[in-house]
C-alpha cells in the first residue's frame, strides 16, 4: 500500500483542523479512548457535538486561542492507502511552519471559506505550494452550509482561484465544495450538494496518482551508510546503503561517485536482504560497486546519462526560520540529503514578497519567516539539481553550527 503525504493550508478559521478531525472521525480512524477524551474536552459539549478541531490542536496555547500554531502530524489509513497529514498554521507569522509541513508533501489541500472567497492568505499559501513544487492541489471550498450550498458562490470562487493557479503554474488543481463541520463531501458524497458531480474528498485522496511524481530518469542515490561487517564470513563485504531518491539502477550499470567524479560499475544490488537485478525509486537498497573506492556518507552515486550539477557555490530561495537575523557572511552547515558541508552566506539578492511575488532588492538583514534569494558558498563541492527539476536532490537545510538548530530551508535554483 502506498503512502500519501498531504498538507492542509488556509486562512485562520477556515476550518483546517475541523476538516482533518472530520476525515479521521468519519473514516473511523480514531481510537475509542481518544474519542472519549475528546468528548470530555469538547468545547461544544453543551449542544452534544464533538469539537473535531481538538484532534489536531494539541498544544495548550492553541486550544486557549482557538488557532493552530505548530504543525500537527496525524496518521491514518483506509483499505486503499496510508496517509500522513500535516495541519499547518494559517497566520503570516508561521510561514516557516507551513514550509516545514509542506516540504515533503505530495498534495496540498487549500481551504477557502465560501463566505469570503479567495483572500490574501489563500494567495500566500498557494505561492508557497508553488515554490515548494507540490505536485497536486485540492481547493476545498468550505462552509458551504453557511452560503446555503450555493452553486453560484462555488463557481465564482473556482473562477477566481483558477486565475491564481494559472499565474503560479500550479499543475494538477481540483475543486470540491465541502462542509467540514457537517461532514458534507468529506468521506461520503453529500445529498445537500447534489449539483456537485465529482468524488468526495477522501475518494480524491485515495485515488490521486503518485507514480507519475517519481522521476525515473535522473538516477540519484545518496549514500547514508557504508556497511563493512569485517567478519570472517563477510571479510570483503563493502555495501553502500541508502534510499534511491530517483531513477532506476541495474546490475552492470556504469555509474559515477560524486562529488569526486570517480567512475565505476554496479557489481550487485541487495533489496530486502536478497540480490536483485534491478531497483528503482523510492526503494531502500544496498549497492555494491566493482571498484574499491573511498566513499563515505553523503556521497552521491549517479548514472552517467543525466548528471547533476557539481559546484561549491549555489543559488537558492531560502525560507529563514530563526529569530536571529540572517546577514551576509554568516556561516552555517548546509545539508542536502545525507551530505553535510560547512558554508557561508555570500550574498542576499532579494526578498520575495509572499503576497505579490514582488522581488524587493538586497535587504541588509533577513528576519524570521522571510523568503530570500541567496548565494551560498560551500567549503567543498556538492552535487545537486534544481529544486523545480528534482525536489529530492534540490532541497537543503541550513543548520546553526553551535546550537545545531535548523535555521533555513533552501530550494536550490
Amino acid at each position: 500500500m502506498d503512502l500519501l503525504r498531504f498538507i492542509t493550508a488556509g486562512s485562520v478559521d477556515d476550518g483546517k483542523s475541523t476538516l482533518i478531525g472530520r476525515l479521521l472521525y468519519d473514516s473511523k480512524s480514531i481510537m475509542i479512548d481518544h474519542l472519549e477524551a475528546l468528548e470530555k474536552q469538547s468545547k461544544n459539549k453543551e449542544d452534544g457535538e464533538i469539537d473535531l478541531a481538538l484532534l489536531t490542536d494539541g498544544l495548550r496555547a492553541e486550544r486557549e486561542q482557538g488557532i493552530t500554531i505548530d504543525v500537527a502530524y496525524k496518521y491514518f489509513a483506509t483499505p486503499k492507502r496510508k496517509f500522513i497529514i500535516a495541519d499547518a498554521p494559517g497566520h503570516v507569522q508561521y510561514t516557516r511552519n507551513m514550509v516545514t509541513g509542506a516540504s515533503n508533501a505530495d498534495l496540498a489541500i487549500i481551504l477557502i471559506d465560501a463566505r469570503h472567497g479567495v483572500v490574501e492568505q489563500t494567495r500566500r499559501h498557494s505561492i508557497i505550494a508553488s515554490l515548494l513544487n507540490i505536485p497536486h492541489v485540492i481547493v476545498a471550498i468550505n462552509k458551504m452550509d453557511l452560503v446555503a450550498y450555493s452553486e453560484d458562490v462555488y463557481n465564482n470562487i473556482v473562477i477566481d482561484y483558477a486565475e491564481v493557479a494559472k499565474k503560479l503554474g500550479l499543475k494538477d488543481v481540483r475543486y470540491i465544495p465541502i462542509s467540514a463541520l457537517n461532514g458534507d463531501n468529506i468521506v461520503e458524497k453529500a445529498a445537500s450538494i447534489s449539483w456537485y458531480e465529482g468524488p468526495s474528498l477522501l475518494s480524491i485522496l485515495e485515488t490521486v496518482e503518485l507514480a507519475d511524481d517519481i522521476d525515473l530518469v535522473r538516477a540519484r542515490f545518496p549514500v547514508q551508510y557504508v556497511i563493512r561487517p569485517q567478519t570472517e564470513e563477510l571479510h570483503d563485504y563493502r555495501g553502500y546503503a541508502g534510499k534511491i531518491n530517483s531513477g532506476i539502477y541495474k546490475k552492470g550499470d556504469p555509474v559515477t561517485v560524486l562529488p569526486a567524479g570517480i567512475p565505476t560499475t554496479i557489481k550487485a544490488i541487495e533489496h530486502n536482504g536478497k540480490e536483485v537485478e534491478e531497483t528503482f525509486a523510492p526503494q531502500s537498497v544496498v549497492l555494491h560497486l566493482k571498484d574499491d573506492i573511498d566513499i563515505s556518507r553523503g556521497d552521491l552515486i549517479v548514472k552517467n546519462d543525466h548528471p547533476p550539477v557539481v559546484s561549491n557555490e549555489i543559488e537558492a530561495l531560502l525560507c529563514w526560520m530563526d529569530h536571529k537575523a540572517l546577514v551576509p557572511g554568516n556561516k552555517y552547515l548546509l545539508q542536502i540529503n545525507s551530505k553535510q558541508v560547512r558554508s557561508v552566506i555570500k550574498e542576499i539578492s532579494y526578498r520575495l514578497d509572499v503576497h505579490s511575488l514582488e522581488q524587493i532588492n538586497a535587504p541588509e538583514t533577513v528576519a524570521l519567516n522571510d523568503i530570500v534569494k541567496v548565494t551560498i558558498k560551500t567549503a567543498g563541492p556538492i552535487a545537486y539539481d534544481a529544486y523545480h527539476t528534482l525536489r529530492t536532490n534540490g532541497g537543503a537545510i541550513l543548520i546553526d553550527e553551535t546550537s545545531h538548530v535548523t535555521v533555513g530551508a533552501c530550494m536550490i535554483q
